[in-house]
């Protein structure tokens, strides 16, 4: 028996046996999130969507009765009648599957919000909260107080500024006080037959003049008034720098694409404007678009300082490291010119890392080999010797697609263990 659960689910009545539902397949559906991830563009990668998880993956436990007759009742049933013998299903060649034969797999579809995707693939990464600059780029507005004004909602009365108004105004109109009639009624009490007409009318002419002059009248009345004023927002820019010469092959592109896509991310849960700037290079380095960055052809040879010397002049001309938060993550098979070197380093070390949050060096190889059996490469050299030195730089080596989310935790794992040492 097949039920479909065809009823609408208006304003998300249902979303508690929806997150019950996600933590009882959380495995499947996470690894659904992750497999779908592969070939989505980076900034597509927030983006909810629907995800198939195999059906069989989906029983629970439940409770059975043995023994007994029980009637059923199926709505619908108009073919069957007790007693009759199902037909095995035909496969496409006309003859019956048996177990094991046939490629189909039944899978279950659900749609996974936004919300619900990003958490599903980060669920098991560390991300640390890293120290953002100076607020910038105004682009959502909020509000603050300006002032008092005599209309608005009443859930905004200022009932201070308005009995402060009232009393004022009673004191310039000199409206009788309650006290002042009490002492005159008082007084009518014990006086002669002579002064009690003058008292009545004196009391009634203070009676009137207190009618027309009320205790708190509408034009005392004032309202807490707001304005919508530009909000400074946070801020990040992220520089994606590849080696991009014939050394690089596709699987290498596609394990930095990965990291990229990680730390894009991680950035846009922590900021709320994120830019991406795509720098690839040979011997000579250029801006992008992502196609061109992942999928464009390029040939020459390899000049690591071409790459890091594009990034600083874009930092310089449209950056400003006041204003900006800036992540940088360098991604290379560890090839460059041995009279690079130097003036690599010094670019790094004097221009790079004193303007960024976070740099990171991910050395990716051929799958197949573990990375700690990787040769040392000309590149993972020069940055081991500058991290020696001080210097704030993160680096790790990766060979294969199951490594990239391990790799993207531990960088920020351990970065997140120095913050809290540090004085």
């Amino acid at each position: 028996m097949h039920i479909v659960d065809r009823r609408l689910n208006p304003s998300s009545k249902s979303l508690e046996n929806r997150q019950r539902f996600l933590r009882r397949a959380k495995a499947l559906v996470q690894g659904a999130v992750k497999k779908a991830s592969q070939d989505r563009d980076i900034k597509d990668v927030l983006e909810g969507g629907e995800v198939s998880i195999p059906l069989d993956g989906m029983n629970e436990p439940r409770f059975y009765r043995e023994g007994g007759i029980r009637d059923r009742v199926l709505p619908g049933n108009v073919k069957f009648v007790e007693g009759d013998y199902l037909q095995r299903p035909q496969s496409k060649s006309g003859r019956s599957n048996d177990a094991g034969e046939g490629d189909g797999e039944d899978a279950f579809r659900f749609v996974l919000s936004r919300d619900e995707f990003v958490d599903m693939f980060l669920d098991d990464l560390e991300l640390p909260d890293l120290s953002k600059r100076k607020l910038a780029e105004v682009e959502n507005e909020g509000l603050r107080r300006a002032g008092y004004t005599t209309s608005g909602s009443p859930a905004n009365i200022s009932v201070s500024r308005t009995v402060r108004l009232a009393m004022a105004r009673r004191v310039a109109l000199q409206r009788p006080r309650p006290e002042a009639i009490a002492q005159l009624e008082t007084e009518l009490e014990h006086c002669s037959d002579e002064r009690r007409p003058e008292l009545l009318a004196e009391i009634e002419r203070l009676k009137s003049k207190m009618r027309r002059i009320p205790f708190i009248d509408p034009i005392d009345i004032r309202y807490r008034r707001f304005e919508n004023v530009p909000k400074p927002v946070a801020q990040a820019v992220m520089f994606c720098l590849m080696d991009v010469s014939g050394s690089m092959s596709e699987h290498m592109k596609d394990l930095a694409k990965r990291f990229y896509m990680l730390l894009y991310v991680f950035l846009t849960r922590r900021y709320r404007k994120v830019e991406i700037v795509f720098i690839r290079h040979t011997d000579r380095a250029e801006e992008v678009d992502e196609q061109t960055f992942f999928h464009g052809p390029a040939s020459g040879g390899t000049l690591v300082s071409s790459a890091l010397q594009a990034m600083h002049e874009i930092v310089q001309s449209r950056y400003r490291p006041a204003d900006w938060n800036i992540y940088a993550a360098q991604a290379s098979d560890g090839d460059n010119s041995y009279a690079d070197g130097d003036l690599s380093g010094r670019l790094l070390k004097d221009m790079i890392l004193p303007v960024t949050q976070f740099f990171a060096y991910l050395e990716v190889g051929e799958s197949g080999s573990h990375p700690f059996e990787m040769s040392e490469s000309s590149l993972w050299t020069l940055y081991q010797r500058l991290r020696a030195e001080g210097a704030p730089l993160s680096m790790r080596k990766v060979n294969d697609r199951s490594e990239i989310f391990p790799v993207f935790h531990d960088l920020f794992q351990r970065r997140q263990a120095k913050e809290r040492v540090a004085p």
